[in-house]
């Protein structure tokens, strides 16, 4: 009994580790994905149409940028960026904007 409550903790502790975000890793994607572009340094955008995503949660963000990559919800300029976006770029993306207050 021991060895399966052993194996189970290590498999939930490597499946934790899979799905982990790297707020750094995300910063560095904001840039080279091109998010830097209409979001703004450290997520504060300098044009009044383009939302400012400093503020907002991880949760939030990565729910959107899901939802924009799968056409869920529709703007144009956003699904063609999120569409180029893996599943870690976007954990990353959202812990590096809901990293920032």
């Amino acid at each position: 009994m021991k060895f399966v409550l052993a194996f189970c903790f290590s498999l939930a502790m490597i499946s934790a580790g899979a799905v982990q975000a790297d707020a750094a890793a995300g910063q560095s994607a904001y840039a080279a994905k091109g998010c830097i572009g209409c979001h703004g340094a450290g997520g504060v955008s300098a044009v009044a149409a383009n939302p400012t995503l400093k503020g907002q949660s991880a949760d939030y963000v990565s729910k959107n940028l899901t939802d924009f990559r799968s056409g869920a919800r529709q703007n144009p300029i956003m699904n063609a960026m999120a569409a180029g976006l893996s599943d870690a770029d976007i954990r990353n993306i959202a812990d590096y904007i809901g990293s920032l207050k």
